[in-house]
């Protein structure tokens, strides 16, 4: 039996990657799935169209969660084409690692205002739109919010707060029946991880050689855990962040 029959799942920054791996993995699950993204929508569109030819149903929505009234249009979006809204993935983030000589104002905000300020915008719309019945929110947060790598103080100050932010968010919104959990992927290989030139880096071989499983990380290991949180299987769980990085503390 499917675990999200009848369900609407928001995914932030579904286009690729983990998001896109996700969008599916709920989608296979009985959710009909808002894919959000900012400016890849041949990649968005390409998710969408994966989705439907298995069967599920799927649109794309263009926007910047960091801005309420793109949060705002996302929502409405999802709610006219599926009728409600029971999921919210937030996914949507982006990564730089800066030593402190290098960090700036437009670093810090650029990573702040996505990472922290987008998480917030488009929870506190999806608790808008829940039902009476409650809803389910995953933060996709990551092992730098404890690992903390040098370099990285902006990035990892984003996934601590996002961790913080997933507690208390648990506690407030735990009496309407809103559960609020979090998974904290290790390194995984991504676009964004080729693009940034770290798929053939030392950095990942170091974090392979850290690893118990002796590997990184691929979408598709993040994807079911966040269909479980999502789904009644977790139903007496809330502010738990959940480490996926193949046995790396």
């Amino acid at each position: 039996m499917s675990k999200l029959k009848d369900k609407v799942a928001v995914v932030t920054g579904a286009s690729k990657g983990i998001g896109a791996s996700i969008a599916g993995h709920l989608a296979a699950e009985g959710a009909a799935v808002v894919v959000n993204y900012v400016s890849s929508r041949a990649d968005a569109e390409r998710v969408v169209a994966e989705i439907t030819r298995a069967g599920g149903r799927a649109i794309a929505v263009q926007a910047d969660v960091a801005r309420q009234a793109d949060v705002t249009r996302l929502f409405a979006e999802g709610v006219k084409a599926f009728g409600r809204v029971d999921v919210l993935v937030n996914n949507a983030g982006v990564y730089e690692f800066r030593p402190l000589g290098d960090i700036t104002e437009e670093h810090f905000h650029k990573l702040f205002d996505l990472n922290v300020l987008g998480l917030l915008l488009a929870s506190r719309e999806a608790v808008r739109h829940f039902g009476v019945e409650g809803g389910s929110i995953v933060n996709v947060s990551s092992i730098v919010s404890t690992l903390s790598p040098a370099d990285a103080s902006v990035y990892s100050g984003t996934k601590a707060a996002v961790d913080a932010v997933t507690r208390s968010l648990a506690k407030e919104l735990g009496p309407r029946n809103i559960r609020v959990n979090a998974v904290n992927p290790g390194m995984v290989e991504t676009e964004g991880v080729h693009a940034a030139g770290l798929d053939q880096s030392d950095f990942r071989k170091q974090i392979e050689a850290k690893t118990p499983l002796g590997r990184i990380g691929q979408p598709q290991d993040i994807a079911p855990t966040v269909v479980f949180l999502a789904s009644e299987d977790s139903g007496w769980m809330t502010g738990e962040s959940l480490v996926i990085a193949g046995g790396l503390r």
